[in-house]
């Protein structure tokens, strides 16, 4: 469920196909896309088991550990494309906004922490060209937590 006003548009990502964008500003920290109609977790011997480009391949996310889901309905938060440098975190199913944004804004987010660990994505990142792999869940994990965590303001900690 998106939670913030938005469009979907063409990505100004070359390859990318289509975007969402932002059509309020969103600060720092904020929730933007939470879980919703998830009606199955699927432990990687069941993820390994769809077939190659099935859309239940296509549409897997890794949300901790070796568990996925699959969302072959393509809601809008499907258009979230990837970035090495993205504007938002996700993190065990959220989307976070990792830096204050504003209305125009197309949201990125990094594709490895969603993959399985090793899992390659069957494109490369449309700036670097560099693979999008898999990271392991501890890296996931700790790497999404940090992000959030510098985000909480120092009055909080």
């Amino acid at each position: 469920m998106i939670l913030w006003k938005y469009t979907v548009e063409p990505s100004r990502i070359p390859g990318a196909g289509k975007g969402l964008f932002l059509a309020e500003p969103v600060p720092a920290g904020r929730v933007l896309i939470a879980p919703d109609r998830i009606d199955r977790l699927h432990p990687l011997r069941e993820k390994l088991a769809f077939a190659p480009g099935s859309i239940e391949d296509d549409s897997s996310v890794c949300w901790f550990e070796d568990w996925f889901t699959t969302c072959p309905d393509w809601p809008d938060e499907c258009y979230v494309n990837h970035s090495f440098a993205p504007n938002s975190i996700w993190h065990l199913g959220f989307l976070f906004s990792g830096r204050d944004l504003a209305p125009g804004d197309e949201l990125t987010m990094d594709y490895r922490l969603v993959v399985g660990e090793g899992e390659a994505m069957p494109f490369r990142d449309a700036e670097t060209g560099r693979e999008i792999i898999g990271l392991p869940w501890r890296e996931k994990f700790e790497s999404s937590a940090r992000r959030l965590l510098e985000l909480v303001p120092e009055r909080l900690r």
